[in-house]
């Protein structure tokens, strides 16, 4: 399949997005108007505009969007709080089904501010985040665990974001790990694609989706040594792909390993780039069946997403530009 079919069979999918879902707020500063508060004498960060988008789970959930999925859901946590409102508003913007979302006055609504110099468009405070060191609650697990028992099947392609990097907090804990295993076990022709910073070999009977970082050092904490095809073989994977940026992607599969080369771009911010590859190549999968192609065509969205600034994502358009079809 080339792009252009690639595209119009992801017209009839339905992709279900389960993570960590978070809230990037942009907000952008004048520099000129910066004084000292009356009261501390600290020079003030006046913002004097903010848009807010999904950001972690969330930014995979863009990217399918962008590329006309017809239904996305996503299964996480939110707080009932105003970043939860904000949240769920930015989602709603976007098409984006927030139904599944738990809210939870225990839960802290993962939010992640970022401070851009209106003059020059670049981030150049730190970061302000809001985020919890506390466990999910039990009563939000077991909820979490029961729409995926409830909607696995209503749906084309599973994709799982575990960016959570502490034992505690994130949407994927040990109790949700486990109920997709299980919903993937037993639809072994079900896509269940999993990318997850920390934990990706606790996963078994999944698609796999490491970086090469994230894969290697899976096979440290696992065996004490860097073997990718033994960590493919000893969890089960139906397939693994490990991205490497410009160098491509490795492809695992029960019968080799294969080399995707990367596409030659001018990166412009690669944040989002890995959540790019993903809603592409796991559309492109369910489409063509082929690990090849599918990773063909997450390297071509990643490729476009990075030359933007931000979390962006690929358009339709985007895509068959850059695929030379259009």
């Amino acid at each position: 399949m080339n792009a252009a079919h690639i595209l119009a069979s992801i017209h009839d999918l339905n992709v279900l997005v389960i993570g960590d879902v978070c809230l990037d707020r942009w907000c952008y500063y004048d520099p000129d108007l910066s004084e000292p508060s009356r009261e501390t004498g600290i020079p003030r960060l006046a913002v004097v505009n903010t848009e807010l988008t999904p950001g972690a789970a969330g930014t995979i959930a863009n990217n399918l969007v962008s590329l006309g999925v017809r239904k996305v859901g996503v299964v996480g946590a939110v707080g009932q709080d105003g970043f939860g409102w904000e949240l769920m508003r930015a989602l709603t913007a976007r098409h984006i089904a927030p139904d599944l979302l738990v809210r939870s006055a225990q839960v802290t609504t993962f939010t992640y501010t970022k401070l851009i110099n209106s003059r020059t468009g670049e981030e150049d405070r730190p970061r302000v985040d809001f985020i919890s060191s506390a466990a999910i609650p039990a009563d939000v697990e077991e909820e979490l665990s029961a729409h995926l028992r409830q909607w696995f099947h209503h749906f084309d392609v599973i994709l799982v974001s575990d960016q959570a990097e502490t034992d505690t907090a994130g949407v994927v804990t040990p109790a949700v790990r486990e109920t997709l295993i299980d919903l993937a076990t037993a639809s072994p022709e079900k896509i269940v694609w999993v990318d997850s910073r920390v934990r990706i070999e606790h996963f078994r009977d999944v698609i796999a989706k490491p970086n090469a970082m994230e894969a290697e050092q899976a096979c440290l904490r696992a065996f004490n040594d860097v073997d990718l095809r033994r960590l493919y073989e000893s969890r089960s994977y139906k397939l693994m792909m490990v991205t490497d940026g410009s160098n491509g992607v490795r492809v695992f599969d029960a019968a080799q390993e294969r080399h995707v080369p990367g596409r030659n771009v001018k990166a412009v911010d690669i944040c989002g780039a890995g959540d790019a590859f993903s809603a592409g190549a796991s559309c492109a999968l369910a489409a063509t069946g082929d690990p090849i192609q599918a990773a063909e065509f997450g390297n071509l969205i990643a490729s476009i997403t990075v030359q933007k600034r931000g979390t962006g994502s690929a358009s339709p358009q985007e895509v068959l530009q850059a695929a030379g079809e259009a």
